[in-house]
């Protein structure tokens, strides 16, 4: 009954081996008077461990006035800060490389490549688009502005085999823009721009599903409205938030609804895309955030608030919008990221260990060997076989 239990227990790991978060990555952007031109406090890197509930800073960067993006992909992360892309080990948080940008702005990953999008406040530039090696991050290729982006660019998501660009040229007062480049990965070309229409300019936050793409758009801030845009189709619906007299400060992607919470405001709202109603749902919240982010494994939304110069707390929110913990960070967390890793490498090592030289069936039953047995699973040295 035992080995039953055993084997039951070794093989429910092995087939529903689950994926949990390891730790989550807090990007403080820290405090930069643009009055003195001083950085009063730094850009940090923080880890929280959802396990202990322990919240740590793993790295500083100094020089950096601010950043604006933090990305995982699987033993690395990747950091736009102010002038630079950084590249760190996971597990031991060592910078391992790091290339000049002046103006990154936002990152993605596709086919070992990063894709970094750049603007920044009174300058211009040859290339709002640029790719590197994930590897090294040498730089592999870049879109001028004759063969890419025209004006400084946001956000960027993969889908499929293309990359998408939100093009806001949102660093010109009044000559803000509402479009979304394509490119195409394996040509790497730029194919073509998806307008959203007069009330979509300043797209800030690119959300996709799989299915569509989703921009929160900040207008000229005076109001703010939300586009869809099919993937099949590039047919784009852009729908004004009636209630917002100015833009939007943060939003996310939840569950399949978009968070949104106008700028200054204290409620957060649920933006339903298959009802396109024209206001979103209030969540009842009473808290003004700076970021928002969702781990999906737990349902889980981490929504950060500061006063941009003291302090920074990072609010853990349950499904059903229930505070459920919270921990202070560094001054001005605006990216959240997440390390999710799969127990199934844990529980297989384990099992080896365990039944090295061992072999059992399905019930359990101890083996000498293998030969003659009928076909099927079976567990050999901690590990899944086949016997045909």
């Amino acid at each position: 009954m035992k080995k039953i239990l055993l084997m039951s227990m070794l093989i429910s790991q092995f087939v529903f081996g689950q994926d949990y978060v390891n730790q989550v990555f807090v990007l403080n952007e820290g405090y930069y008077n643009y009055d003195t031109f001083e950085i009063e406090t730094p850009v940090t890197i923080g880890v929280y461990n959802p396990v202990t509930n322990v919240y740590a800073v793993v790295d500083t960067i100094e020089g950096a006035r601010f950043a604006s993006d933090i990305l995982i992909d699987g033993d690395y992360f990747y950091v736009a800060a102010d002038k630079e892309l950084l590249k760190y080990d996971i597990n031991t948080y060592e910078l391992l490389y790091s290339q000049e940008l002046i103006g990154i702005r936002k990152l993605a990953i596709a086919d070992g490549e990063l894709y970094a999008t750049r603007g920044e406040y009174l300058q211009t530039f040859g290339s709002y688009l640029n790719v590197y090696s994930a590897m090294d991050l040498s730089l592999v290729n870049t879109y001028d502005t004759i063969s890419g982006p025209k004006w400084a660019s946001e956000g960027v998501v993969v889908v499929g085999d293309n990359v998408y660009v939100a093009i806001n040229n949102g660093f010109e007062w009044g000559n803000y823009k509402a479009l979304i480049g394509v490119v195409d990965l394996p040509s790497s070309s730029y194919e073509n721009e998806i307008d959203l229409g007069p009330d979509g300019k300043n797209p800030d936050n690119l959300m996709t599903d799989g299915v569509n793409l989703y921009t929160v758009n900040n207008k000229d801030f005076t109001g703010a409205s939300v586009s869809k845009v099919a993937l099949v189709s590039s047919e784009v619906s852009t729908l004004n938030i009636a209630s917002a007299s100015t833009g939007c400060g943060t939003s996310c992607l939840r569950e399949g609804k978009i968070n949104y919470q106008v700028s200054g405001e204290t409620d957060l709202y649920e933006w339903n895309p298959a009802e396109a109603t024209t206001d979103g749902t209030s969540l009842s919240f009473t808290k003004n955030f700076y970021g928002l982010a969702v781990d999906n494994i737990n349902s889980y939304l981490y929504a950060s608030s500061t006063d941009y110069s003291t302090y920074g707390t990072v609010h853990v929110y349950d499904e059903s919008n229930n505070l459920i913990n919270e921990f202070d960070c560094g001054v001005s967390p605006g990216n959240i990221a997440f390390d999710v890793r799969s127990s199934v490498g844990i529980s297989e090592l384990e099992a080896q260990n365990l039944l090295q030289g061992s072999t059992f069936d399905l019930f359990g039953r101890k083996l000498n060997s293998l030969e003659n047995e009928a076909k099927g699973v079976y567990l050999k040295d901690g590990k899944k076989v086949y016997n045909n």
